[in-house]
């Protein structure tokens, strides 16, 4: 297997940066250290590899991914973020970047399945409403602390008592937060927890009751359609801010990733 890894400096552990890619090469494996002008999906596109890997956080995870079930490549993911939390539904150690390139090497293959909007995968999840607004804005304020951002949240949240005149499936839902995920999760107000599976073939959409019940409304399908008054929303992507136009289409592709996870040891 010829292995490929792209490794983002900039993501929430690029301090170890040097001793990934050191322990990477170490081991046979070809790494691309992104530059700030680089484009990661073409690097990725143009790699000569049998396996692509990524060292990042979540936002950097599904641009790579998309190229692996284009090229129908087996897709590492080295956990090199702040949350990481696609890792942590693999049953990754979050804390282990270097235990993850043991996957490159007779890794376990799993198929998992991604979720896509107007087209564009994620693998976790997709955030309309104040949440995105939050995404958004941290862009701007990513030096405040983890505390304050609570706070800021919470104070937005109550200002901003409007709902988003969204439409599911054409039917009206008065809402200020709209989740839609990639299989199901345990979910407590204004935190997302864990996916016990990412094989289940179904996306689960979300909507708070009330500002501080901690309950969810929740429904599954294979698809929904979402609209809304506005030409565009802003969204997190994946924990990454982005707009989408509207109407947007959610699907999702069951196994469509094929997943190198590092070998369980023997009991």
């Amino acid at each position: 297997m010829t292995p490929f890894l792209i490794v983002n400096p900039h993501s929430g552990q690029g301090k170890r940066t040097d001793e990934l890619v050191a322990e990477a090469r170490a081991r046979g494996i070809r790494v691309h250290v992104l530059r700030r002008e680089d484009d990661p999906p073409e690097i990725a596109r143009a790699a000569d590899a049998e396996a692509i890997g990524i060292a990042g956080g979540d936002g950097s995870l599904a641009p790579i991914a998309q190229v692996a079930v284009e090229r129908d490549l087996p897709f590492v993911c080295v956990p090199f973020g702040t949350h990481n939390h696609f890792a942590r539904d693999l049953g990754l150690d979050r804390d282990d970047p270097v235990r993850a390139l043991d996957a490159f090497a007779g890794g376990e293959e799993r198929r998992v399945d991604v979720g896509r909007a107007n087209g564009r995968l994620f693998l976790n999840n997709v955030c309309l409403g104040i949440c995105a607004g939050l995404v958004h804005r941290r862009e701007v304020h990513r030096r405040r602390s983890d505390a304050f951002a609570r706070l800021r949240a919470l104070a937005i949240l109550a200002q901003k008592r409007a709902p988003l005149g969204i439409t599911v499936d054409g039917q009206r839902v008065e809402a200020r937060v709209l989740l839609v995920a990639n299989n199901a999760y345990d979910l407590e107000v204004l935190s997302v927890g864990v996916r016990e599976r990412i094989d289940a073939g179904l996306l689960h959409l979300y909507v708070p009751r009330g500002l501080w019940r901690r309950s969810w409304l929740e429904r599954d399908g294979k698809r929904f359609a979402i609209d809304a008054a506005q030409r565009r929303l802003e969204a997190a992507f994946d924990g990454e801010p982005e707009e989408l136009e509207t109407p947007i289409e959610f699907t999702i592709d069951p196994g469509a990733l094929r997943v190198l996870t590092p070998l369980r040891p023997l009991a």
